[in-house]
């Protein structure tokens, strides 16, 4: 697709999903004015030269301007928050430009297998735009220059969706290939460690005043006295605890480590089997805690996790698959790039951010 093709093409890259169509109408509307602002001086003016694009990428060009309209919505998702620092908005504008010349490449990529756009699902598409914009006078003032730019996206955006698909699908895996993966990942199919806990919580509310707390934590500390000197757990759960376990003697079960809060995994790593922790702070109370019994963490064999382990070494095969494909495409595509607007990017800033384009 050569440069002289793409003036709606240029339009319809500069947005993601339904919600860009407003920012462009408010692009359009503000196009439109500056067009007529500077009809009138336009007449003397010397011709102008036409200005350098932001990228070409090797027979096709991204104009600054397609640039600067992707990376303000991108900057509006990403900071609504407030202003961010240089170094994050140095990355987002590699970030951005990437993207720009990587869903080029895919496209042209999706063209060379032949694949075709899928016509129902655009016209669909469309229709709903045109249904739900149908009482909005910007839409209807540029609706006519919109819509190919509009149909030229979704249609591009089915190629890649077709693309990606495509790509991402490995197909099934033998015998062999499984039980590699499954070797080669065992702690994603080893059950973690898992605890039976009792537990007794003298609930605090967070904003309590301080001499609420410590008057928790004196009473817990009271209750882990008696309980080592052999007073009954779930008697004391019963009486003392305030949560929803209290009417089974403050029995939890069986809980997967990691599952705790950090300071109550951290005392119930500590304990043996009917060892009690000392009393502990948490953000609801002050809790103590009684080990019933520990579970080891426990390799599953491969045909009891067959299924997840197909699923797993698809997705890594897909997403290795995909990364290959965009990595060639950059390296056989000549692209030229004109970051001179870019933010410096620091060397902290460097390890976060993809590669800049060629």
């Amino acid at each position: 697709m050569t440069e002289d093709q793409r003036p709606d093409d240029r339009l319809a890259r500069s947005g993601r999903s339904s919600p860009w169509i407003g920012f462009l109408l408010a692009a359009a509307c503000a196009a439109a004015f500056a067009a007529q602002a500077g009809a009138a001086s336009a007449e003397s003016a010397a011709p102008a030269a036409p200005p350098a694009p932001f990228a070409k990428v090797g027979d096709t060009v991204i104009s600054h301007q397609e640039f600067d309209t992707a990376f303000a919505q991108a900057a509006r998702s990403k900071f609504f928050h407030g202003k961010p620092p240089e170094n994050v908005v140095a990355a987002l504008q590699r970030e951005v430009g990437q993207a720009l010349v990587d869903e080029i490449l895919l496209a042209k990529e999706a063209k060379r297998r032949r694949l075709q756009p899928d016509g129902a699902a655009v016209k669909q598409t469309l229709d709903g735009y045109e249904e739900r914009y149908r009482g909005s006078e910007q839409w209807n003032s540029n609706r006519a220059r919109l819509l190919p730019g509009l149909k030229a996206k979704l249609e591009r955006d089915s190629l890649l969706e077709q693309l990606t698909r495509q790509v991402k699908t490995p197909g099934q895996p033998t015998q062999r290939q499984l039980e590699q993966y499954w070797e080669a990942n065992k702690d994603k199919f080893t059950a973690p460690e898992q605890v039976h806990l009792g537990m007794i919580l003298l609930k605090v509310e967070p904003s309590a005043p301080q001499a609420k707390w410590d008057g928790a934590r004196s009473e817990g500390a009271a209750i882990v006295k008696r309980l080592n000197a052999g007073a009954d757990f779930k008697q004391l759960a019963q009486l003392h605890s305030g949560d929803e376990s209290a009417g089974r003697g403050g029995d939890l079960g069986y809980v997967h480590h990691g599952v705790l809060p950090e300071p109550a995994q951290q005392a119930v790593d500590k304990l043996k089997p009917g060892q009690i922790s000392d009393a502990v702070v948490l953000l609801e109370g002050v809790a103590v805690f009684r080990l019933e019994d520990r579970k080891a963490p426990r390799l599953n064999s491969l045909d009891a996790v067959r299924d997840r382990a197909r699923d797993l070494w698809a997705r890594e095969q897909g997403e290795q698959a995909w990364t290959a494909l965009l990595a060639k495409l950059r390296h056989d595509t000549p692209v030229k790039l004109d970051d001179s607007r870019f933010l410096p990017l620091s060397t902290a800033a460097t390890s976060g951010a993809g590669a800049a384009p060629r």
